[in-house]
């Protein structure tokens, strides 16, 4: 027997995300700080009688229905993160004998970088909880993890836990995953970005297995001739002992990741300001930080295009402190920091062939009935 419900709908959303330092770095154990974006997903969506899941999506002109006994789904395609959702909740106990139906509307350009994936499945996973038989409100954290699981776990993916922490929980993140997880939240006074889509497409898979196994392989051969040679601990220095034993651009690839790792731990310093204190971050220091990490993604990981790299100089140009590409790369979005003028940098990055959205940091996963 069906168990009597409310009709009334609710409505979640959640904020798509940029990462200000760090990419490419959260799977070798090394941490990073994101920010969610004010461009969002929402889900309005309420039970109904006949059992089921059932979403429209007019947005990318797609309709979601998937059939549902009470037992585990089969993924027809790979990545269903739909049914991964609801198999995932299956498995921490929640039920559904009742139907949901709802529509899907966002503003977080699709493919591009900006976590869009990861936001839809926090604010999916957000509408189960809440229309399951017996609903459950589950911390900001707790969704993380389980679209975490949902999306790169269930799939044997090689993506990082970056995505789900930052758009479920919000603000500005740093996120630790080794030896566990650990996550601060704080709320730096930042000014306006803006993000640029290339509208080139990303091959996020196939550049995640060429940057990540291919620093997990130079890793592994260090460690035969230096056990004590660390990610976390080892001086960027440090490198030139392997220089003889690497090509040259694994060499370059190295010295990029602790590079990087070091211009992280400057920018927390940079953005962690006391709670509650009217002390302003350093604008032109934050941004420059951006711009070195840039040089990083674009010379050693290799992930920036050329198209990218054009939008970020004319950004820089038109008066922004700095500026990078977003996300694991290869096409997707650039950002920059642009706290004074924003529209005149959307324009020049829209000179180079871009789409420019001014943005500003938002808050995490929401709940309205």
């Amino acid at each position: 027997m069906i168990p009597s419900f409310t009709t009334s709908a609710i409505t979640a959303s959640t904020p798509g995300r940029i990462c200000l330092f760090g990419e490419h770095q959260d799977y070798l154990g090394l941490p990073v700080i994101a920010a969610a974006i004010s461009r969002r997903i929402q889900v309005r969506a309420q039970r109904v009688s006949s059992r089921g899941f059932r979403l429209n999506l007019p947005d990318i002109k797609k309709d979601v229905n998937i059939p549902f006994d009470g037992l585990q789904l089969p993924y027809p395609d790979i990545r269903d993160y739909f049914r991964s959702a609801v198999n995932v909740l299956l498995r921490e106990g929640f039920q559904f004998s009742a139907g949901i139906e709802g529509d899907v509307h966002g503003n977080i350009p699709i493919n591009s970088g900006t976590s869009s994936s990861s936001a839809l499945l926090v604010t999916w996973l957000n509408v189960l909880t809440q229309l399951a038989d017996e609903p459950r409100q589950l911390a900001q954290e707790q969704v993380a993890e389980l679209a975490y699981v949902a999306e790169v776990l269930e799939f044997g993916e090689p993506g990082g836990m970056m995505d789900h922490y930052s758009t479920a929980v919000g603000d500005v993140i740093y996120l630790e995953s080794t030896p566990t997880i650990s996550l601060r939240k704080f709320h730096p006074k930042l000014g306006t970005f803006v993000l640029g889509d290339s509208q080139e497409p990303k091959d996020t898979i196939g550049i995640l297995k060429r940057v990540k196994f291919g620093m997990l392989d130079i890793i592994s051969r260090l460690n035969t001739v230096n056990p004590t040679f660390s990610l976390h601990h080892s001086p960027l220095t440090e490198a030139t002992e392997f220089k003889d034993i690497l090509s040259k651009d694994e060499y370059i690839l190295l010295k990029g990741n602790l590079a990087n790792r070091d211009i992280l731990r400057e920018a927390l310093a940079v953005l962690d300001t006391p709670s509650g204190t009217t002390d302003q971050i350093d604008h032109v220091r934050f941004g420059k930080l951006l711009t070195e990490h840039q040089n990083n993604l674009r010379d050693a990981q290799r992930i920036s295009t050329p198209k990218i790299n054009r939008m970020i100089d004319a950004a820089l140009t038109a008066g922004a402190l700095g500026g990078k590409i977003n996300g694991s790369g290869g096409g997707g979005c650039m950002f920059a920091y642009a706290p004074e003028n924003p529209e005149l940098v959307a324009e020049a990055i829209e000179r180079e062939g871009g789409k420019a959205y001014v943005i500003t940091v938002d808050r995490g996963t929401m709940i309205s009935k």
